[in-house]
């Protein structure tokens, strides 16, 4: 079988994993080298010049010992199987690469006889690409549960970013599913990236007059929320104050990926699973996956089922709202209303239930509650607060204050005035809302992918 035989098989198996979004890694170019990578380097997104960059998304080898029951790559299925050796990878992403079809690696696999063995070739294609061919652009590994330590460490000082798939939402599931793997299987690598980052942090610290560490420890449950400013966002943590250029040992972090709607597990668990995930490890993004229900399994939804593509945007605005607003997992979904709403996006659908804690006036609100205002967001709550402060505002300036006015105008007030014509009725926000979403041709295509049955080939 030729390389692009097996390119064709290893980057189809390889769709499934997902990406990251923006590689968190910024590094420039060094003499001798081929590429760079910045913050922005990744899978469609875009540098600062406006480059649309793409990652290499790719098994090392869909041949595997795990017989996970939802992996169309699992041990009992029949598909065509196809390895890389790592010289081969290696070479065929400096060949992309100089062609300018990639700017960088995203790099899985199934589980090649042992996560050990596993990894070490995978170590052997990244040692190849970096030290031989030097390549210095972006590399995303995935690190294979049940993985050595020392394994996961020679890995993340070739990769810009590990992950570690949880997959599934409980330990139950991974049980019945998944019955090669364990929970801590799981967890102790990511907690060793974790562990390891910290420390890394510490000694780069330690030759700097800032000694302070990189604050990823939630705050006490009784204590207020702070917000830290995040590049052009608000967050829960506060910006390492170690960058991303001085460390060596997985520069951008690490990330996972959940599984959603292979399990009966609700939006709750999730996303207080999620919430723990960022709190524990320190986690750059929790990914979700909308199962692709293809596979004759008892334990799994039955083949057709609707594709769970409306949830998985959901679980996206609602951990956005995490780690971006300051809301809690518990404002956004309860143990009584444990899914998020289809038809609203959750910081609509929150608002529609605080409707009592509205209309909020412009001229003294603070930022956190600014954020909580549909139709605001981080950059426009900053600009209010900023604005406010040299004149009165009205609704005029609140639309050059990129702020969504047809979505927020009903929640505020300017200088005590509420806007001409706005109806502050929970009820009425609601079907309006609805009815404008399904008019779209956006949702009408959404609901139409929904509804068939995706196929795989």
């Amino acid at each position: 079988m030729d390389t692009l035989d097996k390119l064709g098989i290893l980057a189809e198996a390889a769709r499934y994993d997902v990406a990251c979004t923006s590689s968190g890694s910024d590094r420039g170019p060094k003499a001798g080298s081929l590429g760079a990578t910045t913050a922005a380097g990744c899978c469609h997104s875009f540098t600062p010049d406006g480059r649309c960059v793409t990652l290499l998304k790719v098994l090392l080898s869909n041949a595997c010992s795990y017989d996970c029951a939802y992996c169309v790559n699992r041990r009992s299925a029949s598909c065509r199987r196809a390895t890389f050796s790592p010289r081969e990878l290696a070479e065929l992403t400096v060949d992309f690469y100089k062609r300018n079809y990639i700017e960088g690696l995203f790099l899985s696999s199934g589980v090649l006889g042992t996560p050990d063995a596993t990894t070490e070739r995978m170590i052997e294609c990244l040692r190849i690409l970096r030290d031989e061919l030097r390549f210095n652009g972006y590399v995303h590994a995935k690190v294979i549960p049940g993985t050595s330590p020392e394994l996961v460490t020679s890995i993340g000082m070739l990769a810009d970013r590990l992950s570690v798939n949880l997959e599934l939402p409980s330990a139950s599931s991974l049980s019945s599913l998944c019955p090669d793997k364990d929970k801590q299987a799981i967890t102790r690598p990511m907690s060793l990236i974790h562990r390891q980052r910290e420390q890394e942090a510490i000694a780069l610290a330690s030759g700097r007059r800032d000694r302070r560490l990189p604050a990823s420890h939630a705050p006490q449950p009784d204590a207020p929320m702070p917000l830290f400013t995040n590049g052009q966002g608000l967050t829960l943590r506060p910006r390492s104050t170690v960058s991303s250029r001085r460390r060596h040992f997985a520069p951008a972090g690490q990330s996972t990926q959940l599984i959603v709607g292979a399990t009966p597990e609700d939006d709750n668990h999730i996303l207080q699973l999620s919430r723990a995930l960022y709190d524990s490890y320190d986690l750059k993004r929790v990914f979700f996956s909308a199962y692709l229900p293809m596979l004759d399994d008892d334990r799994l939804p039955e083949p057709g089922t609707p594709v769970p593509l409306r949830r998985e945007h959901r679980l996206y605005q609602a951990d956005w709202l995490m780690r971006y607003y300051a809301f809690s997992p518990d404002e956004l979904v309860t143990p009584s209303e444990p899914w998020l709403d289809l038809d609203l996006d959750p910081k609509l659908a929150w608002a529609l239930r605080n409707i009592d804690r509205f209309p909020v006036e412009v001229m003294d609100a603070p930022l956190e509650l600014l954020l909580r205002v549909p139709g605001v967001g981080p950059v426009g709550a900053r600009r209010i607060v900023a604005a406010r402060l040299t004149k009165r505002l009205d609704f005029d300036d609140l639309r050059r204050l990129n702020v969504t006015l047809k979505r927020a105008r009903p929640f505020l007030t300017c200088a005590g005035r509420i806007d001409k014509g706005v109806v502050l009725d929970a009820e009425f926000i609601r079907q309006r809302e609805v009815g404008d979403a399904r008019r779209s041709s956006y949702n009408r295509a959404r609901r139409e992918a929904e509804s068939a049955q995706l196929s795989l080939f």
